[in-house]
């Protein structure tokens, strides 16, 4: 059976986003798009093959977005733009980028290339399963969160509590029931350790933030907030 590929295509212009959607999933491909960084940086937990990445985006641009992410994502990513000088190119290769395209571009050229990139690249290695927004990274597969780029030194425990409730953001959980996904039922323990947990934990990223991940629904439990 031959195996479909993520792509996310990252753009500031709505038609091209279209266009290139239409056009890939034509291909076969499983496309996911996204306007600016921020929506990019939500559409990564779709863990993509290969992303397609616009230089010129207001607010963050592609560039920028490239180095705070490459670190964190394998795939190849492949520089969409309309710049064309030779010191453009190298600011992207040094900035994490596989390849450039420059605007305008055939669709054959762009597919050729998205084949070549996507047999080199080896699909045997295991992919890591992230989590992003705008300041925040969490590496599910080595129990590690970042920050604004500061990586939070947190207990076996704060860990746990943390990936449940950002791998279920909105989701509403009570302590009980934390305590006995966490514990498990034959654990002896007070469901109120949570609590000092969740304290512990909102205490760690204010070093850092200002922003509280952890809501608190009163009378019910907890909730990660997108």
């Amino acid at each position: 059976m031959k195996e479909t590929y993520k792509i996310l295509i990252v753009d500031d212009e709505p038609s091209i986003l279209d266009m290139l959607k239409l056009q890939l999933e034509s291909e076969g491909y499983v496309v996911y798009t996204a306007i600016n960084a921020k929506e990019a940086l939500d559409k990564l937990s779709n863990c993509p093959d290969i992303i397609l990445l616009d230089i010129n985006m207001s607010g963050m641009n592609g560039l920028d977005l490239c180095v705070s992410i490459r670190d964190f994502v394998s795939c190849p990513i492949l520089f969409l733009t309309a710049r064309v000088s030779e010191q453009d190119k190298i600011n992207g290769l040094m900035a994490g980028g596989d390849d450039y395209i420059t605007k305008p571009f055939s669709m054959s050229e762009l597919l050729a290339r998205l084949s070549a990139h996507l047999r080199r690249e080896n699909r045997s290695h295991k992919k890591t399963k992230n989590k992003f927004s705008e300041e925040l990274i969490i590496d599910y597969s080595d129990r590690s969160l970042y920050i604004k780029n500061n990586r939070i030194e947190l207990s076996n425990k704060e860990f746990e509590i943390i990936q449940l409730l950002s791998a279920n953001a909105g989701q509403v959980f009570d302590r009980e029931k934390i305590y006995e996904i966490i514990w498990g039922f034959d654990r002896n323990g007070d469901s109120a350790v949570i609590k000092e947990h969740i304290r512990k934990i909102r205490s760690k990223f204010s070093e850092y933030t200002e922003k509280a991940y952890i809501s608190t629904v009163w009378g019910v439990g907890y909730k990660w907030i997108k």
